[in-house]
């Protein structure tokens, strides 16, 4: 198996990581016709994408990574911010996942006026880096607008990797354990406000 973390996790572990759901009432990218995932259409019953071999949940949303999935949970275009829920292995060094990303996602949202980007990292399981030059890209892109880019509760060792690669430099990592319990804008009024302090 090509990651020794994924190796401590049966297949009912991976099957039961849900995007968070809570916000359906507020947003479904699906519905939007501003997504990258308009029209798409999801099962609950069919389980047909894998992560190592090991079936997850049908309403994680591929984006071109072997390795990783995403949620699109939220996006704003008057505050202009998105919230995006990952889950599984972040690899730049092979997969090159920041240039998917970027290029399929978060350039697609740019262009319809999302300059702020809450990321959920609790369920990236591992980060392997590479060259930064699309994280200072992306950084160069956001700074007329007074746009950021930050990553919420990242494990442990996907922090300490995150930071050994110094891509603080052009994301931030935070911390909100809470933040299930709140509503997408307090969110990001709470991190709007935290960078305000850190820019300035």
């Amino acid at each position: 198996m090509p990651s020794c973390y994924f190796k401590n996790y049966n297949t009912p572990f991976l099957q039961n990581i849900e995007p968070y759901y809570n916000w359906r009432h507020l947003y479904a990218a699906e519905e939007d016709s501003r997504s990258p995932f308009y029209g798409r259409t999801y099962s609950e019953f069919e389980y047909s994408q894998t992560l190592y071999n090991f079936y997850i949940h049908p309403q994680w949303d591929d984006f071109g990574s072997r390795t990783l999935y995403l949620k699109l949970l939220y996006v704003d275009y008057d505050l202009h911010f998105c919230i995006i829920e990952l889950l599984g292995e972040w690899n730049d060094a092979i997969e090159n996942d920041i240039m998917t990303l970027r290029r399929d996602i978060t350039d697609h949202l740019y262009a319809f006026g999302i300059t702020k980007y809450i990321i959920i990292g609790e369920n990236v399981l591992n980060f392997h880096s590479s060259d930064d030059s699309y994280y200072e890209e992306w950084r160069e892109q956001l700074e007329d607008d007074n746009g950021w880019v930050v990553i919420l509760n990242f494990p442990l060792q996907s922090k300490h990797d995150f930071l050994r690669a110094r891509l603080t430099n052009y994301a931030e990592l935070m911390e909100m354990e809470q933040w299930r319990t709140l509503k997408p804008e307090v969110i990001f009024q709470a991190i709007d406000y935290e960078m305000g302090k850190r820019l300035r």
